[in-house]
């Protein structure tokens, strides 16, 4: 056997088998090899019943009063009892109709599952279960959990990674060795064995700490090479007007903030090297991220150069050129938007001056990576959001240069450091963690549904004070009879407690608040809907705006200071800090309300990290510790990653994996020396480069 070998050649597995791998993507040894538990269920810690704390458990008993039923359409519900020498514990399955019949019977069993409050009691869901005999036939104290393949039961696919141990008894190293000594880590081999077939639960952290190591040392050195690829290529030198700056400063109708001070200076200073800049400025809401935006593009701008900014919205494309105008023109730097829904003719004319270097910065959406766009000499590109754009669409924006261009990506998500080091690991940063002055925190509380009209009573009040409020909703109509679907999701969403953004807007103006001006936005209006509902609410025509996440980013009515959020759990706590920021964006208090639905009995950590803290940086590496970098990276990148182990929220592993990249540099040791090794660097660089 070959780790190229079909799977269809190892022993049982049949033809039906077989498909069912090739549908879940696994095809060769080498692909089952690679294919690591998810999780491990420890046989040997097991608890009774009286002393079981939220959480994993693993408790041994017998198993009665087994019910399996239909709730409604797409929900089956399988319960039972769990009881012990101690007492009692209900268990419940959800669409898993085959559980009342495998644990008919009167066998001893041992059950691990999450115990958890739910339904107005504490019970252990979706539990696994083995029966004692198994578990003392087999010797498996510690079992694997692998990812569902569907059609195949655990214990078959178990059996057909038992048939490929000797394979992997046998697997070449992929590191250097002289490094996996100096890091005293298992081989690969070995690594691997210990994960598919552990002896308890110090070979599971040993076989994860290996192939960790590895999965970070691919991307880091990745990001490494991208960075020294970038150091290597010509950009232009852009010199630095003092008196500019300073005329452009002094105008100001505020103070720059210190942490906006030192960026703009990172930033003059990668203008004046000739070398490319790779500069990510993050900043939480309200950071004043474009106010640096528009001194660096002055400063390109009187060296003779042209500004792109590229933000991810119409709405956001704007709005930038309307703040970015009001900032540069009174120096005569002028500002043109070029976005998807311009007339032909306006449009046409735009790129003619953009071509001749007429317009000195073009804001825009993706118009501006389109063929027929032209620059006369672009040495200033900056992307709003980054991560909301591929690698592909940034590149082409890039290549409207007859040199590298100067990149400054911005982002009000913050990023979390231990992202900082991986994936966004061949940029510099700039942090701007200062608020300006006079802003108040705004003030969080979770509300239950039934204390909804209490809340829009507290509303209405702040509405009679002169204040303005958003409603959020995560949906856009309701279909009856088939469910509901998401904005931005392709699939339909079956809930039928989420309240969507028009059947919202209807229920406010016929309740608490018909007697206010309410406005409705949604991604499906047309851009020129779009833009005059947001006028109108920045102009003070509309007391409440009920939209869905359009308004996500990019936003600015400073007499905006309630900000409600139906079905807030719904969200993850990025998103939510983003909508959260809409308010609190003037000298008054704001207050962020946000609603949960009647199905939650216990409210969600997120939500209450949330109602605690305001800090965007701190919430940022809390949602990369519960969702997981998709968020903050961007989807697609993500999930090409590929990460089984790895978690790119270790900071302290990210900083070992660094230092030992360094210490086989200063020993010559050439991490590329294996085939596999050098195409996942390769890869890992083409999913991350910016350029």
């Amino acid at each position: 056997m070959k780790l190229s070998t079909p799977l269809d050649q190892i022993k049982g597995v049949g033809e039906k088998t077989w498909l069912q791998l090739q549908a879940a993507g696994l095809l060769t040894i080498g692909d089952l090899v690679e294919f690591l538990p998810r999780a491990y269920e420890d046989y040997t810690k097991v608890s009774k019943i009286t002393e079981l704390t939220p959480g994993n458990v693993v408790v041994r008993g017998r198993i009665s009063a087994v019910a399996s039923r239909y709730v409604r359409r797409g929900l089956h519900v399988t319960t039972a009892v769990l009881s012990d020498e101690s007492g009692k514990v209900p268990l419940t399955w959800f669409n898993q109709p085959y559980r009342a019949k495998h644990l008919a019977g009167n066998s001893e069993w041992l059950v691990a599952g999450e115990f958890t409050f739910s339904q107005r009691r504490y019970q252990i869901l979706n539990p696994s279960t083995r029966s004692s005999e198994e578990v003392i036939e087999t010797g498996g104290s510690i079992m694997p959990i692998y990812r569902q393949v569907a059609g195949l039961k655990t214990a078959q696919l178990r059996k057909i990674i038992e048939e490929i141990r000797p394979v992997i008894t046998m697997l070449p190293e992929v590191l250097p060795e002289k490094l996996v000594k100096h890091v005293n880590m298992l081989s690969y081999a070995d690594a691997v064995l210990a994960l598919h077939f552990p002896e308890n639960s110090a070979d599971v952290e040993t076989g994860k700490q290996r192939i960790g190591f590895q999965e970070l040392i691919e991307l880091l050195y990745a990001a490494e090479l991208n960075r020294a690829d970038n150091a290597a290529l010509e950009s232009y030198a852009i010199s630095f007007d003092l008196d500019a700056v300073k005329q452009f400063v002094a105008q100001l109708p505020f103070r720059l903030t210190n942490d906006q001070r030192r960026a703009a200076w990172d930033i003059i200073q990668n203008f004046e090297s000739g070398v490319p800049m790779n500069r990510l400025l993050q900043g939480d809401v309200g950071s004043g991220k474009t106010v640096v935006a528009g001194l660096s593009a002055l400063v390109a701008a009187r060296a003779g150069f042209q500004s792109a900014i590229m933000a991810p919205t119409e709405l956001l494309a704007r709005q930038h050129a309307e703040t970015l105008s009001a900032m540069l023109e009174p120096f005569s730097v002028s500002v043109g938007l070029l976005v998807g829904s311009l007339k032909k003719k306006p449009k046409d004319e735009l790129k003619q001056q953009i071509a001749s270097g007429a317009v000195a910065v073009t804001v825009g959406t993706h118009a501006l990576i389109q063929e027929s766009v032209n620059f006369h000499k672009l040495g200033f590109v900056v992307i709003d959001e980054q991560h909301r754009f591929g690698v592909a669409q940034r590149q082409k924006l890039m290549t409207k240069s007859a040199k590298m261009p100067h990149l400054l990506a911005m982002t009000a998500t913050p990023i979390p450091r231990s992202l900082q080091l991986t994936v966004y690991g061949e940029l510099e940063v700039s942090l701007l963690q200062e608020k300006p002055s006079g802003r108040k925190p705004i003030l969080t509380k979770i509300v239950s549904p039934v204390s909804r009209t209490t809340l829009l009573g507290s509303v209405d009040r702040e509405i009679e004070h002169g204040r303005q409020v958003y409603v959020v909703c995560p949906l856009i109509e309701e279909l009856e009879g088939r469910g509901k679907k998401e904005e931005g999701r392709g699939d339909n969403a079956f809930n039928s407690e989420l309240a969507s953004v028009t059947a919202e807007y209807e229920r406010l103006k016929k309740t608490v608040l018909k007697h206010r001006r309410i406005g409705l936005l949604h991604g499906k209006m047309p851009a020129d809907d779009k833009d005059r509902v947001m006028k109108q609410f920045a102009s003070h025509e509309l007391d409440v705006l009920v939209s869905t996440t359009v308004i996500e980013v990019g936003v600015d009515v400073p007499n905006a200071t309630v900000m409600i959020i139906e079905g807030a759990e719904r969200f993850g706590l990025a998103q939510l800090h983003q909508l959260r920021g809409r308010v609190g964006r003037s000298e008054h208090q704001s207050y962020c309300y946000l609603v949960t639905t009647e199905s939650k009995q216990t409210t969600s950590l997120r939500l209450r990290e949330l109602e605690h803290s305001n800090d965007g940086f701190y919430l940022a590496e809390k949602d990369l510790e519960m969702r997981g970098p998709g968020e903050i990276y961007g989807r697609v990148q993500h999930g090409q990653l590929d990460l089984q182990v790895a978690s790119l929220a270790d900071t302290r592993s990210i900083v070992a994996v660094k230092d030992a990249i360094a210490w086989a540099k200063e020993n010559g040791i050439d991490l590329l020396q294996y085939e596999g090794m050098r195409g996942r660097v390769e890869r890992y660089r083409r999913l991350t480069t910016l350029n």
